[in-house]
């Protein structure tokens, strides 16, 4: 019987601020129920967090604490190559040729590229405008096939596949291997508990609306207590006509694995006091060992190491590798250790 090869997938997510509970129920917990099937490469992704000006001390500071996060939530670094961005100077190596063969016009049209420069003022950062194609590079580097991605960042996913068939048009159709976005079909896009047509942010203005991984028991209830619902009393699902209800629903369900039909029959007769005191419950019972599993990491700074520098070392082996085809193809001079 033929063996069926794995596919590989990349993710990674901004250290910028702290993990909320929308970077582990939309990421993170489906990379730890996908890691098995795959092969996975998963970083903290530092070098895109400095694209908006970051304090030093607090950035090694929540870089340590999302890889502890990853692996406190069940990432296996046996299974899956865990490692830092910046550790791995091939990205930005990759990115420069990337650079060369984007236009100016794909990354004026991202989107996010409109919403973060909006805000920043007349001095835009160079790096703002590009990460695009240090993203693309990340994605290419280890002939990822498929990249997990939200609905809003499907457009990162389109921009990776158009600049690496470009490439492959000029230098050889297998340049690079062409990704596709994968979206998982459990997870959940976790909504801001104040405004809950907004998703949950780390950088969120208002901090009551979003849970931070290393929120205590007490500030989680607190937080759920004061989430914004909704006009009317029944509980029902329609992000359109009740977003905030939907909200906890939505998080109740990805947590416990309920269907949210399911999760809506439980609730029939109750009021949104019920349903937001019993969703802080399940949050809580959800973070809790992860929590204390973190912790337990972030106090053995030589464990991190040994793992980060273990997955890095894998990460090596197929980004060497991919930047070695790719520079012989563009006639770069490379002599052989």
């Amino acid at each position: 019987m033929a063996v069926t090869q794995k596919k590989t997938i990349l993710s990674g997510i901004q250290p910028t601020n702290r993990l909320t509970l929308g970077n582990y129920l939309g990421a993170i917990k489906n990379w730890v129920k996908i890691q098995s099937d795959y092969t996975c490469f998963f970083m903290a992704v530092d070098q895109h967090a400095i694209t908006t000006r970051q304090k030093p001390e607090e950035l090694r500071e929540n870089t340590w604490f999302a890889i502890a996060s990853y692996i406190a939530a069940g990432i296996d670094p046996a299974t899956c190559s865990l490692f830092i961005q910046s550790q791995m100077p091939q990205h930005t190596q990759l990115a420069w040729i990337l650079y060369c063969n984007g236009y100016m016009g794909e990354l004026n049209r991202m989107t996010q590229f409109k919403d973060k420069s909006s805000k920043t003022g007349a001095n835009i950062p160079v790096g703002l405008f590009t990460y695009p194609l240090l993203m693309a590079a990340d994605i290419l580097l280890y002939d990822a096939q498929l990249v997990p991605v939200g609905e809003d960042q499907k457009q990162h996913v389109e921009l990776t596949r158009d600049v690496a068939q470009r490439v492959n048009g000029i230098y050889g159709e297998d340049a690079f291997v062409v990704p596709e976005a994968f979206i998982p079909k459990v997870g959940a896009r976790v909504m801001d508990l104040q405004t809950p047509t907004a998703k949950m942010s780390k950088s969120a203005v208002n901090e009551s609306g979003s849970i931070f991984l290393a929120d205590s028991a007490d500030q989680i209830e607190k937080k759920f207590k004061r989430a914004v619902t909704d006009s009317g009393s029944d509980i029902t699902f329609d992000f359109n006509e009740k977003p905030g209800v939907s909200n906890l629903i939505s998080i109740q369900a990805a947590i416990t694995g309920e269907t949210i039909d399911a999760v809506v029959q439980r609730y029939q007769g109750k009021q949104y006091g019920h349903l937001k005191v019993e969703t802080a419950e399940i949050v809580r019972g959800e973070l809790l060992p992860i929590q204390l599993k973190t912790r337990e990491l972030l106090a053995d700074r030589g464990e991190l190491i040994r793992i980060l520098r273990l997955g890095a070392e894998q990460a090596a082996v197929v980004a060497d590798r991919t930047l070695k085809r790719i520079y012989d193809r563009v006639g770069f001079v490379r002599f052989e250790s």
